[in-house]
């Protein structure tokens, strides 16, 4: 075991790594984010480079690292005909009670401005859809997209699903559970308005959510389900066409989230909380937390459905688009399927 001495260096090293790309931080972030709309692998070469210099190079390996990364990130271009962002609230209509105005030490990799928006993610025109999943990157997205959002999307698009991937206001980072909730059940209401022409059944809609995108799930679930309106939060927001459809999902995808342990917070009262599949490793620093909210789930009679998987750590969905990952733990996306089909025959 490392000594106190060790990890304290380990993270006065870590420290001087990031601040070596701090000045590139959200850019990094924003086309992580926008993968979809790059080069795949020219994407992937950047999230690999970035690993490479906070975990594997040294403070001298580092240097180089950075400025070939922050080279690829300045010159990365889009695709011609990329999709462009859908974003999600009406401009001077967005429901906001984060005290959040500067980012200039690049804490978080999301500026005060920043706009939540979603991609679609469809399948062929020749394919009838099982149905429609909403798709939520953990920790405060960025990097995490390209595996948890994108390439988990891709899985599901494989077996059926039409996908949005969702680009929200990250829960604690800094938002609050009111907002990146409100983000998320706007983009169930966006599927269930565009239904029709999505091809899918506006009662089959899923949110998928991975570690802090789990919490954000859940605050969809907590702050929007059932009767509860954004106005009950932000009374100043006003209510436009997409609000007259549901806000909840008819089922969740928890990978590795959601409740911290010993959060006694949640409000049971007019929630309606949909059945929940839950994905976690075994050696997963979260599976605290699953333990905790599991019984809780069960007291209030919420169908779950839970798999563990032996050996494996956390944030590890989509890891194959980096050449990465637990093969064992792959098998999270048919048996999420299987979950859904059953969820929606009921």
């Amino acid at each position: 075991m490392a000594s106190f001495d060790d990890l304290e260096k380990m993270m006065v090293a870590m420290k001087d790594k990031t601040d070596l790309i701090k000045d590139i931080n959200v850019r990094l972030s924003e086309v992580c984010e926008d993968v979809i709309a790059y080069d795949e692998q020219e994407v992937v070469r950047i999230c690999l480079l970035k690993d490479k210099l906070m975990y594997e190079a040294t403070l001298e390996e580092a240097k180089e690292i950075a400025a070939e990364l922050k080279d690829l990130v300045a010159n990365v271009k889009k695709r011609p005909n990329a999709p462009e962002r859908i974003y999600l609230w009406e401009e001077g209509n967005m429901p906001s009670e984060t005290d959040f105005t500067d980012n200039s030490d690049f804490k978080f990799n999301h500026d005060p401005d920043f706009k939540p928006y979603l991609y679609e993610m469809l399948i062929p025109e020749y394919e009838t859809p099982k149905g429609a999943v909403v798709v939520c990157a953990g920790g405060d997205h960025g990097s995490a997209v390209v595996k948890e959002g994108y390439q988990s999307a891709r899985d599901l698009n494989k077996l059926g699903y039409q996908c949005i991937l969702l680009l929200n206001r990250p829960n604690h980072m800094p938002w609050s559970g009111h907002e990146c909730g409100a983000d998320s059940a706007r983009a169930i209401r966006y599927v269930r308005k565009n239904a029709a022409r999505l091809r899918v059944d506006p009662d089959k809609v899923a949110f998928a959510g991975f570690s802090n995108g789990g919490l954000t799930g859940e605050a969809c679930i907590q702050f929007y389900s059932g009767e509860k309106k954004v106005t009950d939060y932000f009374p100043d927001y006003v209510p436009d066409e997409l609000d007259n459809y549901y806000g909840g999902p008819d089922a969740f995808l928890c990978v590795y989230g959601p409740r911290f342990n010993g959060d006694e917070s949640f409000v049971w009262e007019g929630t309606v909380y949909p059945p929940v599949f839950y994905a976690i490793g075994r050696l997963d620093n979260a599976i605290d937390n699953f333990n905790f909210v599991y019984p809780d789930l069960l007291k209030h009679n919420v169908p779950v459905e839970v798999h563990t998987f032996a050996g494996v750590p956390h944030g590890q969905a989509g890891a194959s688009i980096l050449g990465q990952g637990y093969e064992s733990f792959n098998l999270w996306v048919p048996l999420a399927d299987k979950f859904l089909q059953d969820v929606f025959k009921s």
